[in-house]
């Protein structure tokens, strides 16, 4: 147990300096983004603010990568000591060796999933709303148990629609409320629709009740028709782009926000895909770790120590592709969510170990 919290030990320290250069290099680089996007407009508090709120999902975006540098870091430097050396003089395999590094991995992954995870969903909510507020723009759609809620308007008036399902891209609207207010904020108008219809420019409503919210009764004003168009700002793609995205969900709301996608009409598959690689994200920090093991455990001479860490990154590299392919595959409903998310993780920590297993007793 003393060798197992020694290794255990090294690798935490290794993993914390990496995060910190990494950190303070993300953060500067998106500082002198954000006041190239906005330097004209706020000041640097405000930046430097952004910035901080951007960081963790940087991190969060990169953290296979900070995991294999710093499993690359940890067993150059047992090498070059002749630490792993004497680990296998005193009986110890390599795979021993790998136990105390793969366990604080597998801790770190399922930490990243039920901590960091609502952590940088709460971040990136902000980050956006802050982002949105310095461009003057708003969230366009909302979802709630009790349907799904948009927000259209100008200069003139604005107007909430409420409707209880929709279809995939939210621009058919089923049992429709258009709500309109004007530009002091008092209730102007009252239109309920069976069905609406975005087009170019403007809703096309049908099976309408519309109800004048200015007369002395409104229910008395009220009129049936069969079909009207209201004017609208919005489109296809704001709408689509409101959803955001699914990293601003925490881990632990997203089964629900998907149960209630599905139910507003729209496709849940993005949702589901992402979900399924967060969950497999332990499996997968756990790979980077044991590809970088495979080349750099072995005892290193000469110019074969550049070749083999180029091989490691490179290889890495290959896995995040590989995991980001099966991502869109998913997404696209060629492979369901759970294979698309599983897959990678798991044949990179076979081959891992297989290359593992060559080398020490091959």
């Amino acid at each position: 147990m003393i060798l197992h919290r020694y290794f255990a030990r090294r690798y935490i320290m290794a993993f914390l300096g990496t995060l910190g250069i990494f950190f303070a290099m993300l953060t500067m680089i998106d500082f002198v983004e954000q006041a190239r996007r906005f330097g004209g407009t706020t000041g640097i508090g405000e930046l430097l603010a952004v910035s901080m709120l951007n960081a963790p999902a940087q991190l969060y975006e990169i953290l296979p990568l900070i995991v294999i540098i710093s499993g690359i870091a940890l067993f150059l430097g047992l090498a070059r000591s002749s630490e792993l050396v004497v680990t296998r003089a005193a009986g110890r395999s390599a795979l021993a060796a790998l136990i105390a590094p793969v366990v604080v991995t597998l801790l770190l992954g399922v930490a990243a999933v039920a901590l960091i995870n609502p952590l940088v969903a709460a971040t990136t909510r902000a980050y956006e709303a802050r982002t949105d507020s310095l461009k003057g723009e708003e969230r366009v759609i909302t979802l709630s148990d009790d349907g799904l809620w948009l927000r259209q308007g100008d200069s003139e008036a604005q107007t909430v629609i409420r409707a209880k399902s929709s279809n995939l891209d939210g621009t058919v609207l089923r049992e429709a409320s258009f709500l309109t207010f004007d530009t002091e904020g008092r209730p102007r108008e009252r239109v309920e629709a069976s069905l609406a219809e975005l087009q170019t420019g403007h809703w096309l409503l049908r099976g309408v009740k519309r109800w004048p919210l200015s007369a002395e009764n409104p229910e008395t004003a009220a009129e049936r028709l069969p079909q009207m168009t209201l004017a609208s700002s919005l489109t296809a793609t704001q709408i689509r782009d409101s959803f955001g995205d699914p990293a601003a969900i925490s881990v632990w709301k997203l089964p629900g926000f998907i149960d209630r996608l599905q139910a507003a009409g729209f496709t849940a598959r993005r949702h589901q895909v992402f979900l399924q690689t967060e969950l497999a994200q332990p499996a997968f920090l756990t790979a980077m770790l044991l590809i970088g093991a495979g080349f750099t455990m072995r005892h290193q001479r000469g110019g074969r120590v550049g070749v083999m860490v180029l091989g490691a990154i490179l290889l890495s590299f290959g896995v995040y592709f590989l995991r980001n392919f099966a991502q869109i595959l998913g997404e696209n409903g060629q492979i369901p969510p759970a294979l698309a998310a599983w897959a990678p993780p798991v044949a990179a920590i076979l081959s891992s170990l297989g290359l593992l297993l060559h080398l020490e007793d091959g």
